[in-house]
């Protein structure tokens, strides 16, 4: 009796053992080339090719291959269109147009040159082939998400670009299909331009509805995830539909769910996790199994296509990205980067030999033949290769810069702080905190979770035990430390104050409180008691909906509001909460202070889209019912008692708030002052602060009347 079988022959057929071997290679490629200073992503090409059945025959490259390799191709195209910062892509859209255009019209044009001249092949099939040496895939992008500068202008510009040259790539090779197909008439282009237009304007407009409608009914972050798996491969589809590749619906279809899907959210997280961790490598392993070496000591004509094509595809690129550089004035690195991305050929490149190949032409040969098929994939792993060193080198160059950068600028310590009571609100709280934090700096967010002295219940510390798992669950999925401060004290506001002094807070957000009765006021005891002892940053947040579904951030300014000391810190917050989310920030405030925002915002945040109106009468809101809907977040910028920007008007918010944006997610923020916070009135001192705030009231009449003289 044989315990076990050891009769295992090459190649593998077993599913458990190619996955398992797939899963090692993934795993350890990367390790043992890192060494070696070659790219993880070659690592896995070679390993492909070391173990297909042109290297040593341990896998066949089956319908594995195939299912897995699209997912991963349409991942790499779904992420770029996800990754792209769509603010800087709309301020650079002029630069990645003429890359796009540069890096197809000038490899086309010198591949049909050489193709007709010195390889003798005909028009039709130097067109196609000239074609191929125009596309690029993006290979070498999960690099600059690596080295964290994915939202890097050159970046934008290469991703743009791509989509660019691969629409046109792709539109040359429907038309080359179509001519072979019987459907060379004028109608067939008209038609497929047509259905071109017209699907990619139905994803445009219903992706993103469909899309902020889910996100708002479920929040079960599996579901999630297959929903945007689903419109990824329906994107895909659809465009295969109409004739075309799947990679330019799945690069439309991350185009489309970007607002939808921050950079910091933790679906962002498990899709780039899924995606790097099993698709991508899986496709990258696919390609390798491609490559035949032998070639290269075979049949004379492959070596010279092969060497044609690829001296083409790097010096036809790279004029494109000299050219693009020259004219924008642009930095040497930034050249380099956009050339390491725009070299790599695979997806694009692929589909194009593919379908030539399989093209018959009347004489019973093929309209692109074997040498060609053979170059192909030697042109794949020259340009990967190349394309891999140059991109890995680049993005470490500019990370190194942007790093000294941040060492040599002065930043100040950000702390946040985000009291945990409600359950209901924990997400709300915790997912806001991550679009308005600096990601530059780490552990800069605690919870807390405050217990009442004279509660002795094991239930009340079991319960702030669970809400505080919950917070740090949330900023765990996104990769972001989360301090858990449990503490005792009188009643919650004394704690929160407590602890933001003891732990050097800098800001804290709280969820609005509930009226419960009629005498109760409309921010609560909590949130005016918090106010009077503590004067950080304090944010109360009322969301009615997930903040990665906003549309728009409505922000109203009061007058003088740019004289407070919190004045850049909180327009910082709103900036980079528009620039995370992809929407436009929209401020209304006086003149005077308008003109302070517009140069704090183009120094400082000029990739944020926004917008300016007056807001000359503060008094009454009811002028901004018109530009707040339902899914807009209106933020309205308070101050406390006593400081400059008050104004008696602010204290008819509460009944404006709750008549007008009752169905409106909403920030009602107050900022910084400098100063302590006022003593309270108490039995020792009954008067309390009222002398201060009559001196402070005097003093603020003439600041006003100098002012206006």
């Amino acid at each position: 009796m044989d315990w076990f079988d050891f009769s295992l022959k090459l190649p593998i057929t077993d599913p458990t053992w190619i996955f398992l071997l797939v899963l090692l290679i993934i795993l350890f490629a990367p390790i043992l080339l890192h060494k070696l200073r070659i790219p993880h992503i070659i690592g896995m090409i070679l390993a492909g090719l070391v173990i297909g059945e042109h290297g040593f025959n341990i896998l066949v490259r089956d319908s594995s291959f195939a299912l897995f390799g699209k997912v991963g191709l349409y991942y790499i195209m779904f992420l770029a269109g996800l990754e792209m910062n769509m603010g800087d892509f709309k301020q650079n859209r002029g630069k990645a147009l003429v890359l796009g255009l540069l890096a197809f019209i000038i490899p086309i044009g010198i591949g049909l040159v050489t193709n007709v001249g010195y390889l003798k092949y005909g028009v039709v099939t130097s067109v196609l082939l000239a074609s191929m040496y125009a596309s690029h895939t993006l290979v070498a992008y999960p690099i600059v998400i690596r080295y964290g500068v994915s939202r890097h202008r050159s970046v934008s510009i290469a991703v743009g670009g791509t989509a660019v040259t691969d629409t046109l790539t792709l539109l040359v090779l429907a038309v080359v299909s179509g001519l072979y197909k019987g459907e060379e008439g004028g109608l067939f282009w008209i038609w497929l331009v047509v259905k071109v237009v017209v699907l990619g304007g139905l994803i445009v407009y219903f992706f993103p509805r469909i899309g902020r409608w889910f996100f708002r009914r479920y929040d079960d972050n599996v579901m999630q995830f297959i929903f945007v798996l689903a419109m990824v491969f329906l994107g895909a589809g659809l465009m295969e539909l109409v004739g075309m590749e799947g990679i330019l619906g799945a690069f439309l279809a991350g185009l489309v769910l970007n607002r939808l899907i921050p950079h910091v959210s933790p679906l962002m997280n498990h899709l780039e996790f899924v995606g790097n961790a099993l698709f991508i490598p899986y496709f990258l392993i696919g390609v390798g199994m491609l490559i035949d070496v032998h070639v290269i000591f075979g049949h004379g004509n492959a070596l010279k296509v092969a060497a044609v094509m690829i001296v083409v595809a790097l010096t036809g690129k790279w004029i494109a990205c000299w050219l693009t550089q020259k004219i924008y004035k642009m930095a040497a690195i930034e050249r380099e980067l956009m050339y390491g991305l725009s070299n790599a050929q695979a997806a694009a490149t692929l589909a194009a030999v593919l379908v030539g190949y399989n093209i018959m032409l009347p004489n019973g040969e093929r309209l692109l033949n074997d040498d060609v098929l053979n170059g192909t994939v030697l042109l794949i792993l020259v340009t990967c290769i190349v394309s891999s060193f140059i991109t890995e080198r680049a993005a470490r160059k500019i990370a190194m810069d942007e790093a000294q950068l941040e060492v040599n600028r002065t930043v100040k310590e950000e702390r946040i702080l985000i009291p945990v009571a409600n359950p209901d609100t924990i997400e709300d709280l915790i997912n806001l905190s991550l679009v308005i934090r600096d990601p530059k700096q780490k552990d800069n967010l605690l919870a807390l979770n405050v217990i009442n002295d004279d509660s002795s219940s094991e239930a009340a510390e079991l319960r702030g035990k669970r809400y505080l798992e919950k917070a740090a669950m949330i900023a765990a999925s996104v990769d972001v430390p989360l301090q858990q401060i449990t503490r005792y004290d009188m009643n919650i506001a004394s704690g929160i104050i407590h602890t933001a002094k003891e732990y050097g807070v800098t800001d804290v957000i709280i969820g609005l409180h509930r009226k419960v009765n009629i005498v109760d006021s409309f921010f609560g005891m909590l949130t005016e008691n918090l106010l009077k002892g503590l004067h950080r940053e304090v944010m109360v947040a009322k969301l009615l909906m997930p903040i990665n579904t906003i549309r728009r951030v409505i922000v109203a300014v009061p007058s003088q509001a740019e004289y407070e000391a919190g004045f850049q810190k909180w327009v910082e917050h709103f900036c980079r909460l528009g620039e995370i989310l992809g929407c436009r920030v929209h401020f209304f405030a006086n003149e005077d202070t308008t003109a302070h925002l517009q140069a704090l915002v183009k120094k400082k945040h000029g990739q944020t889209l926004t917008d300016f109106s007056r807001l000359d009468d503060w008094g009454d809101l009811l002028l901004l019912t018109g530009q707040v809907h339902y899914d807009h977040l209106l933020v309205i910028i308070n101050a406390r008692r006593g400081s400059i920007s008050y104004d008696s008007s602010f204290e008819r918010l509460p009944m404006q708030i709750s008549k007008y944006f009752a169905n409106n997610s909403l920030i009602v923020l107050y900022p910084d002052q400098l100063g302590e916070p006022q003593d309270a009135i108490s039995f020792s001192n009954p008067r309390g602060n009222t002398e201060s705030q009559h001196y402070e009231k005097v003093g603020k009449w003439f600041y006003k009347w100098f002012r206006k003289k």
